[in-house]
């Protein structure tokens, strides 16, 4: 069976980028990343594609007349390149209903909250300000929502009573960095079945 061809949006430093790429040099992951694309010329992960030998484009948003326009480019260059399945990785922009039918049921995005709560923007301020004991990140499938996906997997963080965002970011960074690798793996292996809203994981190679 043939690797799959990852396709990476990142808008930031791209940490989690960094961690699906180490994660496939280690063997863990039946992938390889196609390339990396982001909106922000100014963006590290671009730096950190080049360290790592793969493939890197950006594509400003300001360089198209319209959303779809830019997300045809951004589509249009994934396709270019053989990707089968797109990894958001803090790509700051959200995904419009032309894009996500570009690539239907295949594409992922990891949020630093235990989905659905605290979708959107400053998802550990919000758990703070909320009170919650436990927080965590979402490995999920995209639709056309906010943050609203089929989700994929889960996992907790507690929060401690002297956290503040930064510090709760940092700790659920961590868990990202492991979790999200482990998703991309699974649905590699084929092993991903979308039942409604359910996400179910066949049995197979742990």
């Amino acid at each position: 069976m043939s690797k799959v061809t990852l396709g990476i949006l990142a808008s930031g430093r791209g940490s989690n980028a960094q961690a699906i790429m180490d994660a496939i040099r280690r063997g863990e992951v039946d992938a390889t990343v196609g390339i990396i694309i982001s909106d922000n010329p100014a963006a590290p992960v671009l730096a950190r594609a080049a360290e790592y030998g793969v493939p890197a484009r950006c594509i400003e948003r300001a360089g198209f007349a319209t959303r779809e326009a830019f997300e045809k480019a951004v589509a249009d260059e994934l396709a270019a390149h053989g990707v089968e399945l797109v990894v958001l990785a803090g790509f700051m922009r959200l995904l419009s209903p032309y894009f996500i039918n570009r690539f239907p049921g295949r594409i992922m995005n990891i949020h630093p909250s235990l989905l659905p709560a605290f979708p959107g923007l400053d998802a550990q301020g919000q758990a703070l300000r909320y009170g919650v004991k436990v927080a965590g990140c979402t490995v999920h499938f995209v639709d056309e929502g906010m943050d609203s996906g089929p989700i994929i997997l889960q996992e907790a963080v507690p929060v401690r009573d002297d956290d503040t965002p930064a510090t709760l970011a940092e700790r659920i960074l961590a868990v990202e960095h492991v979790l999200y690798p482990r998703a991309i793996s699974l649905y590699c292996q084929g092993r991903l079945v979308v039942d409604g809203r359910r996400v179910l994981i066949r049995e197979g190679e742990k």
